[in-house]
């Protein structure tokens, strides 16, 4: 669970329902940091009420701050509860790259796994 969150709505009220939801999903990317930058995870979730005249839209927008990168992502929907669903998945995939990107281990696993499945033929 990403320990340090801010949710912050902007023209709209952030009930506790809306809350416990943002931190259910947001909250549990932490298994997709790696492990030395999870204590240093810090995440900005900014919930708009974008109304207009003709329909209501809701903008949810994350920034999550990491030790060598911040990562952002925003959508807008006319539901709040599907936007923080959307933010969610394209934080799973940056997150992922992230992952690759700074990991102690990058690729090592790969080749020693394929050492070992083939053997050598001389």
């Amino acid at each position: 669970m990403i320990k340090k969150m801010e949710i912050i709505g902007i023209h709209t009220e952030v009930n506790d329902d809306l809350r416990k939801y943002v931190t259910r999903k947001i909250g549990h990317l932490d298994k997709y940091i790696p492990r030395k930058a999870r204590e240093s995870a810090h995440a900005e979730v900014r919930l708009k009420d974008l109304g207009t005249k003709k329909k209501n839209q809701y903008m949810c927008e994350v920034t999550l701050h990491l030790p060598h990168e911040n990562i952002s992502t925003q959508e807008t929907t006319l539901n709040i509860f599907a936007a923080v669903d959307i933010v969610e998945t394209k934080l799973k995939n940056q997150l992922k790259k992230y992952k690759e990107k700074h990991s102690v281990l990058r690729g090592h696993t790969r080749r020693v796994i394929s050492k070992i499945r083939s053997p050598r033929t001389e």
